[in-house]
């Protein structure tokens, strides 16, 4: 699995995001977005300006924002990327008109100066501070119990554990230990997530069983705001939150738990057994790729790990994919890789056989 960051540097950045980060509700008949220069390439850029009692303030708006801008407003987002390069002024007017036309109350979440969400008035706001300080302590209390991986990106927050404490082996040497992915979106991005993770040693390889662990989504009762549009929390909220915390820790014991653990590696033990036919194991793999969604960069990379692994079964090929993980440069993308990987194992019989069977 890829590294990301110390957990040192996770608690700092999540710490000084804490106290950087700001959010607004405001009808979107008080939104609008206005065009300006980009000093640092001499070219227009839309930003999302919002008033407050006479005061106005003035956001860049980054990808992730645009594109619940753009879902929100019905403008497909081919066509508001397009306009966002070529013709900004062009997508402010289409952005204000719908914004008038059709108001709604939107919770503008920001960071830095820049409005990073544009998401629902009812959109629960569980952060990633709330989610570390339930979580780190108990993590730190497991006997052997290891952070192998963190980090925090525009998307999420990824804290990935360890406890060599629960081990077996797939096959005769390669050994596997038990682990769990915490994860959360504070950008409508992603559940609270806590996920059996299975980590195989031989290849420093992660893999995320993502249908066997528990979510909790971001939604609840309306959120409210003071006259400066930002949002407080009532004493009703604190108390789910609370509750929140309680249960999230109950779910970290036991997604920990080695009965689960013991179920997600007879899977594994029975993909082992599962051997490729066919005699084109390059279409097997352009076929798995297609069907998994893995682009037709990563299939070379997992065809390419595939044949240096020399195991040519359907374990062989989803370790392939979340070794691949570990090129990709990406976190968020990683991950994903690493959950891939487990639905392509976790496959039916019918769809290894119609992907196994290409002579």
């Amino acid at each position: 699995m890829m590294y990301g960051r110390s957990l040192q540097d996770l608690a700092l950045e999540i710490e000084r995001q804490k106290n950087a980060k700001a959010d607004y509700l405001a009808d979107t008949r008080q939104l609008s977005m206005t065009v300006f220069p980009n000093i640092a390439t001499t070219e227009y850029e839309p930003r999302l300006s919002l008033g407050t009692n006479g005061d106005t303030i003035e956001l860049a708006v980054n990808e992730i924002a645009h594109g619940q801008i753009a879902s929100h407003t019905g403008i497909p987002y081919r066509y508001y990327n397009r306009m966002q390069k070529s013709d900004p002024e062009l997508l402010a007017h289409n952005v204000n008109t719908w914004f008038n036309r059709e108001p709604q109350t939107r919770m503008v979440r920001t960071l830095d100066g820049t409005a990073r969400a544009f998401l629902s008035d009812r959109y629960r706001r569980i952060d990633h501070a709330e989610i570390a300080e339930a979580v780190l302590p108990m993590i730190g209390d497991m006997p052997g119990a290891t952070v192998e991986s963190c980090q925090l990106t525009d998307k999420k927050m990824y804290i990935k554990v360890l406890n060599p404490r629960i081990q077996t082996e797939i096959v005769p040497g390669d050994v596997v230990q038990s682990g769990l992915l915490i994860s959360n979106s504070e950008v409508g991005l992603g559940s609270v997530a806590v996920l059996p993770l299975v980590y195989r040693l031989v290849c420093s390889n992660g893999m995320i069983a993502a249908d066997n662990g528990q979510r909790k989504f971001h939604v609840g009762r309306a959120n409210e705001a003071d006259d400066n549009y930002e949002i407080f929390r009532s004493v009703t909220i604190e108390a789910e939150d609370k509750a929140f915390v309680l249960k999230l820790q109950d779910i970290v014991r036991a997604t920990a738990d080695s009965v689960q653990f013991e179920r997600i590696v007879n899977v594994m033990r029975t993909a082992a057994d599962a051997r490729m036919t066919s005699p084109d194991i390059p279409k097997v793999v352009q076929l798995a790729s297609r069907a998994f969604g893995i682009t037709e960069n990563e299939g070379k990379g997992v065809l390419d790990h595939l044949i240096r692994g020399s195991d040519l079964s359907l374990y062989g090929l989803a370790n392939a994919v979340t070794r691949t993980a570990q090129d990709v440069g990406n976190y968020d993308r990683s991950t994903e890789l690493e959950m891939t990987g487990w639905d392509l194992m976790n496959m039916s019989r019918a769809e290894w056989n119609r992907i196994n069977n290409t002579d």
